[in-house]
């Protein structure tokens, strides 16, 4: 290293250019990689969507509501750990790619395409995380209660208004991409690892939407309301019926608004500000 500033921190204007060079990277990813990778970050998210499930597992009335919001946000945040760290393509963290589109340096027709990919790669690792985890029975666990921790999370997905699935999920990927946004400034691992958690945590704690958990939540549960064993429902207390709104169509319901409020979030609140401040003078 040359000298001190060597490993210091970026600042914003230059976490700015980065942001602007990542955006226009990734678009020209060959299309099998971006899938691949957008697989990887669908799987990584759901296993942090599943630590918070297990996080959850009996909270309810053990402790207080806060605190056990704010572990679950804690566990959550090993998803995106996974995706900066170990490398992989998050529709919601690529709403920031908008900071390439505004500058002129990446086609609206490539925007597209990328998120198009990246967005349905997510959902079939979400979604086939889903089905492994159910099969391996971890609904079971604790007598029951991360089963019912995680069909307590869908039911109220599930039941969410169209206008507040649109406002969740423009506060939860304005915090998703506040994360991501701090990871630029980083200059190695336990940087990005500690600049993640605690946007992550308030998220999750706030009980604000992201669409590419949803795409994890809402299967497995629906898998769980349907599939699981009568025995699993005697354990929790509980009957299949009150969970009758969790289905597919509340699936698709949920993650129309909650994706809409992620690219606005994300792409216009973030990405577009920082845009403005920082880039648009060139």
């Amino acid at each position: 290293m040359s000298g001190p500033t060597a490993i210091d921190a970026l600042l914003p204007d230059e976490m700015a250019k980065t942001a602007e060079r990542i955006g226009v990277a990734k678009t020209q990813l060959e299309p099998t990689r971006l899938l691949t990778l957008a697989v990887l970050a669908g799987a990584f998210i759901a296993f942090g969507a599943l630590a918070s499930s297990i996080a959850l597992a009996g909270a309810d009335g053990a402790m207080p509501y806060g605190i056990a919001r704010l572990i679950a946000g804690i566990a959550f945040s090993v998803g995106l750990i996974l995706v900066v760290v170990g490398g992989a393509e998050l529709f919601t963290g690529n709403n920031l790619m908008v900071m390439a589109w505004a500058g002129g340096e990446i086609r609206l027709r490539d925007l597209a395409r990328a998120w198009t990919i990246v967005y349905v790669g997510n959902f079939v690792g979400a979604a086939a995380t889903a089905a492994l985890v159910f099969a391996s029975g971890a609904h079971e666990a604790g007598n029951g209660a991360v089963g019912a921790a995680a069909l307590a999370t869908a039911r109220a997905k599930a039941e969410l208004p169209f206008l507040a699935a649109v406002a969740n999920g423009i506060l939860g990927n304005v915090l998703v991409c506040l994360a991501v946004w701090l990871c630029y400034s980083a200059r190695t691992t336990a940087d990005r690892i500690l600049a993640i958690v605690p946007p992550v945590a308030i998220f999750v704690a706030a009980g604000f939407e992201h669409s590419v958990a949803n795409m994890y939540v809402l299967p497995h549960a629906i898998l769980v309301k349907d599939w699981a064993p009568a025995a699993f429902w005697t354990a929790i207390g509980a009957d299949r019926a009150a969970y009758a709104s969790i289905d597919g169509m509340a699936l698709v319901s949920n993650l129309i608004p909650v994706t809409l409020g992620n690219i606005i979030g994300g792409g216009v609140l973030v990405g577009a500000v920082y845009w403005f401040v920082y880039l648009r003078r060139r």
